[in-house]
């Protein structure tokens, strides 16, 4: 690690781990191994939050009420999601893999590429929920249709799939007509509160971030409401450890500062407290495999970096291209540390008498 400016350690003193990383955004530090770096900050997280000065703590509320203007309301919702979805479909290839899976891989060997994972997961996640060619499925928050294509190809099912943003909207409407799945693929673009209908099984990958945490015990209700008396829900989520929770809820940071507004992570503790209250699902089976998200991290942050002079190409600037890296870095730092997990929750409608599928291998 190098510091290139004095401010460095003032801004640290005055907002601690977001100072860092906004002095990190200005060029004020550099490290030739940045996730390495990030990781000791990760370890180091509770003497880091101790040399914070009063003035930081002052910050917080401010902070705070600027996060709450974000929350995800219908609007908030959309314009939330077009500040980092919409950025450019383009810009979104350069670091993906060809299934444009935006979400954590499965890789079940070490020679797995980024595109296996992706479809592994998939996978993973059809076979959770057993599904058939009987079966139609309710997609909620659907991408660039990767989920909904795979599913429809491989098992047969019809797949209702929503996204609110105009760019997934734009390419999953293609990729769907050029597959020949319009017959068996319902694309959306709705609010997942404005969803209606009674489905067989119902799939949300890493949608839940978005919701924030005003509105979960909302989206569990309305996910139970969108399935029939015997349906089964397969949730991905990303997760803050319980133990961390109350004061993750009450701060800022990084992600949802510069990333995605509005993002809020749950924990276990928060969405089974909300499933009781406001469903009558019941849960069949929890999974972390946060370790395969730190390889997925990796893996777009090397293609984001290959395509380095692409991305430039496209209009990003320098700070853009620092915001993004120290994104990639730090998302795959807290994976690494387990500070952050991701999991498969399964979830069953009072009528379900089916057994969960065990882990492979």
């Amino acid at each position: 690690m190098k510091v290139h400016h004095r401010r460095f350690y003032r801004t640290i003193s005055l907002r601690g781990a977001l100072g860092a990383a906004e002095s990190y955004l200005r060029g004020d530090w550099d490290s030739t191994d940045l996730t390495t770096t990030l990781r000791i900050l990760v370890k180091n997280r509770e003497m880091i939050a101790s040399v914070e000065n009063g003035t930081a703590r002052l910050l917080r509320p401010a902070l705070a009420a600027l996060n709450y203007r974000r929350r995800n309301s219908r609007s908030g919702s959309k314009r939330n999601i077009a500040a980092h979805y919409d950025l450019s479909n383009e810009f979104f290839s350069l670091m993906l893999d060809p299934t444009m899976t935006y979400s954590s891989g499965i890789f079940s060997t070490k020679n797995s590429t980024l595109r296996d994972a992706s479809i592994e997961k998939y996978d993973v996640i059809c076979q959770k929920l057993q599904l058939s060619s009987h079966d139609h499925v309710i997609e909620i928050g659907g991408g660039w249709g990767g989920f909904a294509e795979y599913a429809a190809r491989e098992y047969g099912c019809r797949v209702t799939t929503t996204t609110i943003s105009d760019q997934q909207h734009a390419y999953a409407e293609k990729r769907f007509r050029d597959a020949g799945l319009l017959d068996r693929i319902t694309l959306l673009k709705d609010d997942y509160r404005d969803l209606t209908g009674q489905y067989d099984k119902l799939v949300s990958i890493e949608m839940i971030e978005a919701v924030g945490e005003k509105y979960m015990p909302h989206y569990f209700a309305k996910c139970s409401q969108l399935l029939k008396p015997n349906g089964m829900m397969c949730l991905q989520a990303i997760t803050i450890p319980d133990h961390r929770y109350d004061r993750y809820r009450k701060s800022v940071d990084f992600i949802q500062r510069y990333i995605f507004p509005g993002g809020f992570l749950p924990s276990m503790r928060a969405m089974s407290t909300c499933v009781g209250q406001a469903t009558d699902f019941r849960f069949l089976q929890s999974e972390d495999f946060g370790s395969h998200y730190a390889q997925t991290i990796a893996r777009w942050r090397e293609n984001f970096w290959n395509n380095l002079d692409r991305v430039k190409q496209l209009g990003f600037d320098e700070r853009f291209i620092r915001t993004w890296h120290y994104y990639l870095c730090y998302c795959e730092a807290g994976f690494e540390e387990r500070e952050i997990g991701v999991s498969h929750v399964l979830l069953a409608k009072p009528g379900c008498r089916r057994d969960p599928i065990l882990s492979r291998g």
